[in-house]
């Protein structure tokens, strides 16, 4: 994937002819497969998705786990026969499993089972190594304590809900090197239990997750102000890792970071393949782990130091989220289905999908980056090198940039020196990618950009 201002760099290369092989180093490429993802969502999947999780008349974590009709757990069954039968589909190519755990807090006041329906398709070249796409299956009203009266959850979550289900119809049948999950989580709106309970299960695992695309509010395309905006969607992502160590912070307070965490990049990339592939859609990035004062189910895989970030729509509707349903001053208050804009939500969908695919099928980022120029006109960059990787490109971008400005292909090496380049003045990260064009996300030096889940503090190998 190729991005305008990264172009010279190669021109440059390619007019040289400076390369560290015999052949010119691999540098990402335009995907007709991801093009095809882009417009294959179907908006009729969605809404019957949606349709069908608002009938169940509540979704509350407390609500009914018994009936075949109402509640939670008739919710949850359904889901997972919808994942069966994707995985029939497919030949089997799809695994359901639901973890559990009890919990008990000020929202949950006996312990309750918190149960996620997660499908897994296995990755064929690195299993072990792990992307997910989540939403939440629960729903609330105005009381969050309410099990009771009708949360039809149309938008919080059930449209994140249907944009998984439908990323695991369309990706079913396409390949992966990489892992893929697709979770419909519980306990959300009690405490964000069914995020810890997926991030639990990926470590007792040893998942080696790269990204957690937590989708939740995401089919509205007009907010509470009267704003309509069908071609934005924001997507949250932490600047500092939460599992950082004081000696790590130490470091990186004086070297920079800041900005720079693995989540912050993969909030990048997804921001690049909407340019690259959704031609009507963009990424608005905003550097913050959520919206001002709440939260979401990426919280509990941050904390166990996975990358992660949240996707949700440009501009929201308060009277739509939880809310009792009521009409008051000719206002409608509730989250019915009558408030979700399909081909946006088909957008976003999109937008995971093609995120998910690119993901799958590049390496992994690339490990122990360094970095080395002090008092030097020259910057060296070295990394260890990763499987399925087929060369390497070094990036960089003024400190005050929030995209990847600059970007050299450099061979299959373990790295590089960027001449005339000063340490001083930029921001510096290496990528892996694919034989066939497929890039990983951007990697920044050190701990503070480190994909792996306990980095070791800095100057330790």
């Amino acid at each position: 994937m190729l991005r305008p201002m990264q172009l010279l760099p190669f021109i440059l290369l390619a007019a040289t002819g400076a390369s560290h092989a015999a052949q010119a180093p691999a540098a990402p490429r335009e995907q007709p497969a991801l093009h095809a993802l882009a417009g294959a969502p179907s908006e009729a999947e969605l809404h019957a998705t949606i349709a069908t999780l608002v009938g169940f008349g509540t979704r509350h974590t407390l609500s009914d786990t018994k009936s075949d009709t109402r509640g939670i757990g008739a919710a949850r069954r359904w889901v997972k026969s919808r994942f069966e039968a994707i995985a029939r589909d497919c030949g089997g190519c799809i695994e359901v499993v639901t973890p559990a755990q009890a919990f008990s807090g000020k929202r949950m006041p006996t312990p309750t089972e918190v149960m996620d329906v997660v499908a897994i398709k296995r990755g064929k070249r690195d299993p072990q190594r792990v992307i997910v796409m989540t939403g939440h299956l629960d729903s609330r009203v105005s009381d969050v304590m309410d099990a009771s009266s009708d949360a039809p959850g149309a938008n919080d979550d059930a449209s994140g809900v249907a944009a998984l289900i439908e990323a695991a119809r369309l990706l079913s049948k396409q390949t992966n090197d990489a892992t893929l999950v697709f979770a419909a989580l519980s306990g959300e709106e009690q405490g964000l239990y069914g995020g810890k309970v997926l991030a639990d299960y990926a470590a007792a695992h040893g998942w080696r997750v790269e990204a957690d695309l937590n989708n939740d509010i995401v089919g509205n395309s007009r907010g509470q102000n009267g704003v309509a905006d069908s071609s934005t969607v924001r997507v949250f992502s932490e600047g500092t890792r939460s599992n950082e160590t004081p000696a790590q912070a130490n470091y990186r307070r004086y070297h920079g970071g800041e900005v720079d965490s693995p989540s912050r990049n993969v909030a990048r990339t997804m921001a690049a393949l909407a340019d690259a592939y959704l031609p009507d859609f963009r990424v608005r990035m905003v550097y913050r782990t959520d919206r001002y004062g709440r939260g979401g189910d990426q919280v509990p895989f941050l904390e166990a130091g996975y990358p992660a970030v949240r996707v949700t729509e440009a501009h929201e509707d308060y009277t739509r989220q939880h809310q009792d349903l009521r009409t008051e001053h000719g206002i409608h208050y509730g989250d019915t289905i009558d408030g979700i804009d399909f081909r946006y939500l088909a957008r976003v969908t999109a937008l995971n999908t093609i995120t998910m695919a690119a993901l799958s099928r590049a390496p992994a980022p690339p490990e122990g980056i360094d970095i080395a120029g002090a008092v030097a006109t020259d910057t060296t960059l070295k990394w260890r090198k990763v499987p399925g990787a087929a060369g390497y490109r070094v990036h960089w971008r003024d400190t005050t940039a929030a995209k990847w400005q600059y970007a050299r292909a450099v061979g299959d090496v373990d790295h590089a020196v960027l001449p005339d380049v000063v340490i001083d003045d930029w921001f510096f990260g290496v990528s892996a990618v694919s034989v066939d064009g497929y890039e990983s996300p951007v990697v920044f030096p050190g701990d503070a950009g480190s994909f792996a889940r306990s980095p070791a503090p800095a100057g330790q190998p």
